[in-house]
């Protein structure tokens, strides 16, 4: 039922409503850093530490550690394995890619004054790779609730005059105009009436607003696929400074940018008593392009020979994202006795307003005891509210009431990290743990990640080489969609990334 040419754009709109939502909030605020592999290693603990590019991401004061000039690239493999539950039935899915995570260089100078307090300033350059969107979901199950609910209940108040042609005007022509002047449920509404799923009350009122659907109730075949693409990333520009032997403070101004693409598609079929329709096959792209400010500010304090103390406040994140999305739909259905398949497809590319996307703050506090040189244990702790997160402009009521929803679904979260080092000649060992929080009040919404680390490291003189190994899981509720077809699916989440880096001092 799926296609398998995706046709050519025709038509561009502007749609006026949009569809943001809780998970696109989330998608958006969370971090996945995955910087160098000596940082993985360590699952990331690295507040207190510094001397590591991937470390400025957590504590800018970092920078100030470094004793010489130094650049890295980082490299992954990743593997994310999802097992869905959807109505009994299990489904897997797997998905495999290699990014670049990290690539960066810091430069050290130092104070030629030896009476000076002030003893180096650093100026740092960094990309890290925050987030990892690439997903391929897989869940299939025999359902209670028809996809046609998801249509109906988004036609209920539209005029039949609104979703049908008029003239010559074509399936592209009347999807836009809805587009432009009534939003993404008409044009919903609109795909489910071409489509047959549904018919009015009063066919022949040009002004009836209820329907009725052609899909009797029973049980529903079900095949649903996500399959997503493209990262988020954090360019920063850091500027660090050590204060006599004991202090480090530092400052990071961070440019994000968001690339995503998301493609959804459900196939349904029924054979219940009464249905016209007995098949369905329903797809949406997504498309979005984002970029955004941040600052963060950090210190660090050598309070004991061997112990160092951190502190950092990430400012909120402010993003302006665009978005665009396709959509197609295709029904098998019962007409005059025969049966028919109907394909509406508009070919139109619905080109959103920009919107704007404030992601909460975080604060971090960290401790370090360094064992001379033969190495270290580290722990970081961070508190984010993710309630704060914030649709804007708050005028509109769209926004304003997905932004008390938020408030009232998502809590404030905790993310504990511990990172140990043993050194022995040029090799390093290190292993690490990580444990989130969900933000989520209800956490069968979404579970608790955990996570470990290990890895190796080798110092050849100047040049150095990495190799990590990390392993998170998490459980949550994937919803198919959040009108009609509401049903949520279980889905567990391992992902296993194998990092590699090279360094270079200088």
């Amino acid at each position: 039922m799926k296609r398998s040419i995706f046709f050519l754009i025709t038509v561009i709109s502007m749609a006026t409503v949009q569809a943001q939502s809780i998970v696109d909030g989330l998608r958006y605020s969370q971090e996945n850093t995955t910087g160098t592999a000596r940082f993985n290693a360590m699952s990331g603990a690295f507040g207190a530490l510094g001397g590591d590019l991937s470390a400025l991401a957590i504590n800018p004061a970092g920078g100030a550690v470094f004793l010489r000039n130094e650049a890295s690239i980082s490299a992954s493999v990743k593997d994310q394995d999802n097992e869905s539950l959807y109505f009994g039935t299990l489904a897997k899915s797997l998905k495999t890619d290699v990014n670049l995570n990290q690539v960066g260089g810091i430069f050290v100078f130092d104070n030629r004054d030896e009476n000076s307090n002030w003893k180096k300033f650093t100026l740092g350059v960094n990309y890290n790779n925050t987030q990892n969107f690439d997903n391929d979901l897989f869940i299939t199950g025999r359902g209670n609730t028809s996809i046609a609910n998801f249509f109906l209940e988004q036609a209920q108040g539209i005029p039949l005059n609104l979703l049908q042609l008029q003239g010559s005007e074509s399936i592209s022509d009347l999807y836009s105009f809805l587009g432009e002047n009534q939003g993404t449920a008409a044009q919903n509404a609109f795909l489910g009436y071409q489509g047959f799923i549904f018919d009015p009350v009063e066919p022949e009122n040009s002004g009836n607003t209820q329907y009725t659907t052609n899909v009797a109730p029973g049980n529903f075949n079900q095949e649903y696929s996500l399959v997503s693409d493209g990262y988020s990333g954090k360019y920063s520009l850091n500027l660090a400074t050590q204060f006599t032997n004991d202090f480090y403070f530092g400052i990071n101004l961070n440019s994000h940018i968001i690339d995503y693409r998301q493609s959804t598609f459900l196939a349904e079929a029924n054979n219940n008593e009464g249905s016209t329709v007995n098949g369905i096959g329903f797809e949406n792209s997504l498309d979005v392009l984002g970029t955004g400010f941040s600052a963060q500010f950090g210190a660090i304090a050598k309070v004991a020979n061997n112990l160092r103390l951190g502190l950092t406040y990430d400012t909120p994140t402010w993003f302006t994202i665009s978005e665009e999305t396709t959509q197609y739909l295709e029904t098998r259905h019962t007409a005059d006795g025969q049966n028919t398949t109907t394909v509406v497809d508009p070919r139109v590319l619905n080109i959103y307003e920009d919107y704007e996307l404030k992601t909460p703050g975080k604060l971090t506090a960290s401790a370090a005891y360094i064992f001379g040189k033969s190495g270290l244990i580290s722990f970081d702790y961070a508190y984010k509210d993710y309630s704060e997160i914030s649709f804007k402009p708050t005028s509109d009521p769209v926004f304003s009431a997905e932004n008390s929803f938020i408030n009232n679904t998502l809590q404030g979260a905790s993310t504990f990290r511990v990172g140990g080092e043993y050194r022995l000649d040029e090799v390093s060992f290190r292993a690490g743990y990580r444990f989130e929080e969900s933000p989520y009040k209800n956490k069968e919404l979404m579970d608790d990640l955990n996570g470990f680390s290990l890895g190796l490291g080798y110092t050849f003189g100047n040049c150095y080489l990495d190799i990590s190994y990390v392993r998170t899981e998490q459980e949550r509720r994937q919803q198919l969609y959040n009108i009609g077809l509401t049903d949520t699916a279980l889905v567990n989440t391992v992902n296993n990334a194998y990092v590699f880096t090279l360094g270079l001092k200088l």
